[in-house]
């Protein structure tokens, strides 16, 4: 049996994924999630994105640090896991290109969109709220 190997993205297509991840890191202390949610935010149809920028006084200015959450408004613990496991990913994808070092993020997963949407839609969800997220204030 013959395999044939599997198709390499195309550069000028402009689908490339990233060669490597631009340092994403994952948010685990509260404090992180709180100064977050003081921040700017932007809802949309199948997630809200909080974020801010990090003072120069703080430690790793230039990584991106993202965090995720799910409440019980979400469902049970399968739908919520499900939830999570999708922005994890659009968060993959999305935030290496069009994320700005120095940023936190925290997608908030919806009720009973977030796992259900179609997931094109969900990034383009993400990109429509960073957009937002990083207009200036006037």
């Amino acid at each position: 049996m013959e395999m044939t190997p599997p198709e390499a993205p195309d550069i000028n297509a402009g689908n490339m994924p990233p060669a490597v991840s631009v340092c994403l890191e994952t948010m685990t202390k509260r404090a992180d999630f709180l100064r977050a949610s003081r921040a700017r935010w932007k809802g949309a149809k199948g997630l809200t994105l909080q974020g801010r920028q990090r003072s120069p006084d703080e430690t790793t200015t230039d990584v991106i640090r993202v965090g995720f959450t799910c409440s019980k408004k979400v469902g049970n613990a399968v739908a919520r896991n499900r939830a999570k496991r999708r922005l994890r990913e659009v968060a993959r994808l999305i935030l290496s290109t069009r994320g700005q070092p120095g940023w936190d993020y925290v997608l908030i997963g919806r009720k009973d969109v977030t796992a259900t949407r179609d997931f094109k839609d969900l990034q383009g969800d993400l990109i429509y709220a960073l957009k937002h997220v990083h207009q200036e204030r006037s």
